[in-house]
């Protein structure tokens, strides 16, 4: 019978980054990921022939830069290379902004002078919350426990030192902080701007991945959490690995490798195995059991307390809590192969041009996004949906056939379950034609360049990388399920209710995106628990 020190279950990218620091801390570490291929959301794969593209998470700004130096993930081969232009905004009237390097403040200055003026002010206060945030990212949140033991004092110095991060801030970036975390983010950029190509450029952020109005209280937060990233030492910018989100994960896997790391891929975890109310290993659908002295899950605390975990084992109060966890992004994903780049009327030409290597926001106001929920909540999914396209191959030739190009096609809303009964599996190309046609409107021709394409539905994300609800963030980043409660209060330090069983996944501290820091703290508190229980 197999045993090592820890078992990771789930090879994405938090997985994968856990794994690492464990086996860089000399312990003997098993990685099981049920796909084929590592990588989790994080993969490149061909999806049409002679095409390949980052086929679910498709942007880079957010993985942390520590990480990337401690995993040494360059020097295994991962190259990031930043956008020309950081998105571009179209409206079906012809105009657009563009927000890139050194041009932005001009192009928010040309539908409102007084947007103009106050930008700046509005850069510094996002930028000082998204400082503030950084700060909190790799290290666990304050986890107060009832009753004075030595793990509550621990905490309470904890406490302490996240309110001494709080009296730090100025006054006006503490009113800022406050806002993101309490307001919708339509009530505050309605507070700074005019313009609604302004607001719908920022505000994006907001919804994106999010089964939400851009003015559903807490929706500011998110768009803050979007803003803590950087691509080569630039902050607040996006940018795209050469070779995709799958270069990522493949540089992870060899760095976690290159330290003793076992992975096994097609290895499909059935049950963690509870003895004496600690986690003593893991049991795999071929009836395998791999034991170990502690188990990580890199996957949604849902699915691993409604599904892997055995009845009876957790306090009720807790498995309540876990089941009524919020999943749901309203996320419809679509591979587009293209024949030829799209020309904008709002900004017309094929041959490559900055606003083709942006994020491409293909909703041009605060009112749209908000019927755009509407409309999903009420019928299934968005008639007048929200895109982001980006086109990978305008920044990286090995995507696609000569003279051709891939998009991601990132859309919302669609509800993660149809009403009436019915199944995604009917619905699924009606929808794929229906952003299809969305983009048309935009640039007249898409349509026809298209030469294939991949649709996937929140169910398919669920089936295919066990995106539970087809969310995206492995929970909904709303106040009550983010910092000390994520997943719960009392287990936001990465253990959960029983001893040995540790969250390394997206569904912890700090939430989702492709950041590794969930993986990175989990890997800590276990070996800290290691050197404790020595």
């Amino acid at each position: 019978m197999q045993s090592y020190d820890v078992i990771i279950i789930g090879g994405g990218h938090n997985g994968l980054t856990c794994a690492a620091y464990l086996g860089m801390a000399g312990l003997k570490v098993k990685v099981l990921e049920r796909r084929a291929v590592v990588g989790g959301a994080a993969v490149t794969e061909e999806f049409c022939p002679g095409f390949r593209n980052s086929i679910a998470a498709y942007a880079v700004s957010l993985l942390q830069p520590k990480i990337m130096a401690d995993l040494d993930l360059f020097g295994h081969g991962l190259r990031i290379v930043e956008r020309r232009a950081q998105n571009f905004v179209p409206a079906l009237n012809g105009e657009y902004l563009l927000a890139s390097e050194g041009s932005t403040e001009r192009s928010v200055t040309r539908f409102s002078r007084r947007d103009g003026e106050r930008f700046d002010a509005f850069n510094r206060q996002i930028e000082a919350a998204a400082n503030f945030l950084r700060g909190l990212l790799l290290e666990a949140p304050p986890n107060l426990h009832r009753g004075l033991r030595a793990k509550s004092v621990r905490e309470l110095f904890n406490a302490a030192r996240f309110g001494n991060r709080i009296r730090r801030l100025s006054a006006e970036a503490l009113d800022c902080v406050f806002d993101l975390f309490t307001k919708s983010a339509g009530d505050f950029l309605d507070g700074w701007f005019e313009g609604e190509l302004v607001k719908a450029w920022l505000g994006f952020d907001a919804v994106v991945g999010n089964y939400a109005s851009p003015y559903t209280p807490g929706t500011a937060y998110v768009l803050l959490h979007h803003a803590f990233g950087e691509v080569n030492g630039k902050k607040r910018v996006w940018g795209h690995a050469i070779g995709g989100m799958g270069a990522i994960t493949q540089a992870m896997a060899k760095a976690a490798s290159i330290h003793g790391v076992e992975i096994e891929t097609g290895a499909q975890v059935r049950e963690v195995l509870i003895e004496k109310e600690r986690a003593a290993g893991v049991v795999i659908d071929d009836g395998r059991v791999i034991r170990a002295t502690a188990v990580a899950a890199n996957l949604n605390p849902k699915l691993l307390y409604t599904a892997l975990v055995p009845p009876g084992a957790v306090d009720p109060d807790f498995l309540q809590r876990m089941q009524g966890w919020r999943c749901a992004s309203g996320t419809f994903r679509m591979n587009v192969a293209l024949a030829q780049l799209p020309s904008f009327s709002a900004l017309p030409g094929r041959d490559i041009a900055d606003h083709h290597t942006a994020g491409i926001i293909l909703a041009p106001s605060l009112a749209y996004m908000d019927h755009a929920f509407c409309d999903a909540r009420q019928l299934g999914w968005s008639r007048a949906p929200i895109i982001e396209m980006v086109i990978a191959s305008t920044l990286d030739d090995t995507l696609a056939p000569r003279g051709a190009h891939v998009a991601s096609l990132f859309c919302q809303h669609a509800a993660p379950v149809l009403p009436d009964g019915r199944s995604w599996n009917d619905h699924r190309e009606t929808v794929a034609d229906l952003m299809i046609e969305t983009v048309e409107h935009y640039a007249p021709g898409f349509k026809a360049s298209v030469v294939g394409r991949q649709a996937l539905s929140p169910l398919d994300l669920e089936q295919v990388f066990g995106l539970t609800g087809g969310d995206i963030f492995h929970g909904a980043l709303t106040l009550d399920q983010l910092f000390w409660a994520r997943p719960a209060l009392g287990y936001a330090d990465y253990r959960s209710p029983l001893k040995g069983l540790y969250h390394c996944g997206s569904g912890a501290h700090p939430g989702g995106g492709v950041t590794g820091a969930p993986g990175h703290n989990a890997a800590r508190a276990i070996v800290a628990d290691r050197r404790w229980k020595r």
